[in-house]
């Protein structure tokens, strides 16, 4: 654990931290603790000038710094120490993390867990990068295909996930030698301050990454928008992904998109339902359903639906809502009251539309959850596909039950709706499997799993998911550019004929 200060216990206050130093400001939001409502943490309100001035020294860093003209092994050595110092500071991360987000303690430590993971491969990334020689051209040309740091990269990330999907983005880009600019969610920012503490710690120079939080409409736009943001990644709404996209056209900056999901858990009768059943409230309930690739739709045979919905009654009673220190919890508290609010709507439209509760479906407001953001776990049958329950991301731990006949009308319910993030296939028939997994139209598919991975494994999505991947070495590719050196040797034979 790191040595005890005030940033340990009680209130957090931080400022951004530019150019490796805490920037406070004359106005911050407050974040209180969606379960309890505790105040736990106030950020600085950053405005235009103080996002450019994060934008400057990460432009002066990469053009002038030491950071991109590291060794890769260099490189990988910082980046292994910070993962030591993420694994140090693992508890106070965790806590932070569930304070803000309303998730179990339990997830949180996941999330700690997987960065750490992230940030080591992404280590090992920079010391094996390595680029092509094309010997093959005559014996008067040879060819050099490289790979560089893409420059200054603007990162904005959301609030369900806000350390693990940072780090989907930062140890990829520094491995590269990027630097960076982010603007984390205005009301869950204290895992990723903290990170621009540690990695000054790792010896990472002052600069290379920087953090300003607020507003998206103020920060996000401005690190859109400017010329000298060379790449911008965002994770977030397919919504706020348009409007980005639009902020960021005129500087013709590279984007990457991981956007909104809708998707679907399939259930085929030659599935291991005990299995099956574990992991479909896996998919819709994990991180209290506010995940992008939560498994918010359940398609069910029709020959095994009745007993599978049974059997999720039955497990689903189990579950324990608590509050995000209860080690014992597996469902958190909704991001905020609209958010919550938002949830019971959508419950309400489907239920008005002839859609059938199995269980939950209300606010829970017994014992210790108090005024807390909760939303009982919801099962509802008879979803039909025109629903909005069906057809839009919910962010809530509700799931969406549709039935089906054939392999084909499973798969056409599947790819039913806009998004393509990833789908889950429960059978243990390999034709089946292979078949579905090959017609989905998703960025990922798990096969009798969800919500799994590593991090050698890419994400990302298709259709309005976005595009463009994380994780893996096509996450770290993202952050370099190709270059063509084509050189020719020996005496020129003249273009022009004398």
């Amino acid at each position: 654990m790191p040595p005890e200060t005030a940033i340990t216990k009680g209130l957090r206050t931080y400022g951004a931290f530019i150019d490796g130093t805490d920037v406070p400001t004359d106005s911050s939001s407050e974040r209180r603790n969606p379960a309890t409502g505790e105040l736990v943490a106030r950020f600085a309100a950053g405005d235009e000038a103080m996002t450019d001035r994060a934008i400057a020294a990460a432009r002066r860093e990469f053009d002038r710094g030491p950071w991109p003209r590291l060794s890769g092994a260099d490189r990988a050595a910082a980046l292994r120490r910070l993962a030591a110092l993420l694994q140090r500071d693992a508890e106070l991360l965790a806590t932070i993390e569930a304070e803000e987000v309303g998730k179990p303690i339990r997830l949180a430590r996941g999330d700690v867990a997987g960065s750490i993971a992230l940030t080591e491969y992404a280590a090992s990334l920079a010391l094996t990068q390595h680029g092509a020689v094309y010997s093959n051209l005559g014996e008067d040309f040879t060819g050099l295909v490289t790979r560089e740091p893409c420059g200054v990269v603007g990162m904005i990330t959301p609030w369900n996930f806000p350390l693990l999907l940072l780090m989907q983005k930062l140890p990829f880009a520094l491995a590269a030698g990027c630097t960076a600019v982010c603007k984390p969610s205005e009301i869950t920012s204290g895992t990723t301050l903290e990170v621009a503490r540690l990695a000054i710690e790792a010896g990472i120079p002052a600069g290379v990454f920087n953090v300003v939080t607020g507003r998206g409409s103020v920060v996000g736009e401005r690190i859109a928008a400017s010329f000298e943001v060379d790449m911008l990644s965002f994770t977030g709404s397919t919504a706020v992904g348009a409007a980005i996209t639009r902020a960021s056209a005129a500087s013709c900056k590279r984007l990457s998109m991981e956007l909104g999901g809708k998707a679907a858990s399939i259930v085929f009768p030659d599935a291991d339902l005990e299995d099956a059943v574990d992991g479909v409230l896996k998919g819709v309930l994990f991180n209290n359903g506010e995940c992008c690739v939560s498994g918010a739709r359940l398609l069910v045979h029709e020959d095994v639906a009745e007993d599978f919905l049974r059997a999720l009654a039955r497990r689903v009673a189990e579950i324990r809502v608590g509050t995000p220190l209860d080690e014992a919890a597996d469902v958190g508290a909704m991001i905020h009251e609209d958010h919550l609010e938002q949830v019971l709507r959508y419950i309400d439209g489907a239920v008005a539309d002839g859609a059938q509760i199995v269980s939950g479906g209300n606010r829970l407001t017994d014992g210790a959850l108090g005024d807390g953001y909760f939303v009982a776990p919801t099962i509802i049958d008879r979803v039909r596909p025109a629903s909005a329950l069906f057809t839009e991301e919910v962010f809530g731990p509700v799931l969406a039950v549709t039935r089906f006949a054939t392999l084909a009308e499973a798969v056409e319910l599947a790819n039913a709706v806009d998004f393509g993030l990833a789908n889950s296939v429960w059978s243990k028939n390999i034709d089946t499997a292979l078949q579905v997994s090959r017609r989905l139209r998703s960025g990922t598919v798990w096969v009798n799993t969800t919500i799994d991975g590593a991090p050698q494994l890419p994400g990302g999505g298709v259709k309005r998911s976005g595009y463009g991947r994380e994780m893996g070495a096509a996450g770290f590719e993202e952050f370099t550019e190709v270059k063509t050196i084509q050189i020719r040797t020996g005496k020129r034979d003249p273009f022009f004929v004398q």
